[in-house]
């Protein structure tokens, strides 16, 4: 199922602005921000849920191991976007790892009762957050699906789709992304190989569907993409 109501394509909120610590008067002086080096780990599956996290510079990778140890790739995060939101519906322990993917990658911790005391302040939040933790579960769910019954060229395609509709900016009648995402991330993202997704994005440039380079995606024709 590719088409999914609208209600979950919400990140375009900076729930960053809304919930950093350094950006709330009382929480501000005693809050400092934690930098990470490209491929340190913030945290590991079984570590204590202890905190939320938001990205104030950079990149962080969520995932998971197998029990033969191979890594699962299951979201890759930017500039104003939370993680380890888990923590609020009730984990103890961490059943993923997140890790720095740029160097001095930047995050503001918070803790829980901080978070609720957030929560408690202010109402609205509360369902921008439900709808976070909805619209990323809906997304493992499908890649799963996903995996199962579709080809590469799909999932690769479908990927691009589901960004355009969740950060794409309308110009004229084409769509740009800003993404921060390699040719490598939409390889681990999708189950593909670096070298099919660099082959399938030069197939839809050569037909005039897209254009890319590092900084940006810029979709000519949704409906061609569809």
């Amino acid at each position: 199922m590719s088409d999914q109501p609208s209600i979950w394509y919400f990140e375009k909120v900076d729930l960053y602005e809304l919930l950093c610590p350094h950006k709330v008067p009382h929480m501000a002086e005693t809050h400092t921000f934690h930098y990470y080096d490209k491929d340190k780990f913030i945290y590991f599956p079984d570590d204590a849920s202890s905190h939320i996290y938001m990205i104030s510079d950079g990149r962080v990778k969520i995932g998971s191991y197998t029990d033969d140890g191979k890594e699962i790739v299951k979201a890759i995060l930017g500039k104003g976007e939370l993680f380890g939101e888990m923590a609020l519906a009730g984990e103890d322990k961490r059943a993923d790892f997140a890790q720095a993917l740029d160097n001095k990658t930047t995050v503001c911790p918070m803790t829980i009762p901080e978070m609720q005391e957030l929560l408690a302040e202010n109402k609205s939040l509360n369902l921008k957050i439900l709808k976070l933790i909805g619209l990323r579960l809906r997304k493992v769910e499908r890649k799963i699906e996903s995996l199962v019954f579709k080809d590469a060229r799909t999932r690769v395609v479908e990927f691009i789709k589901d960004l355009a509709m969740e950060k794409g900016q309308k110009v004229g009648f084409e769509t740009m992304i800003k993404s921060h995402f390699t040719h490598k991330d939409i390889a681990s993202l999708t189950g593909t190989s670096r070298q099919t997704v660099t082959t399938i994005l030069n197939e839809l440039r050569d037909d005039n569907i897209l254009t890319f380079d590092r900084r940006r995606i810029l979709i000519r024709d949704m409906e061609l993409l569809k």
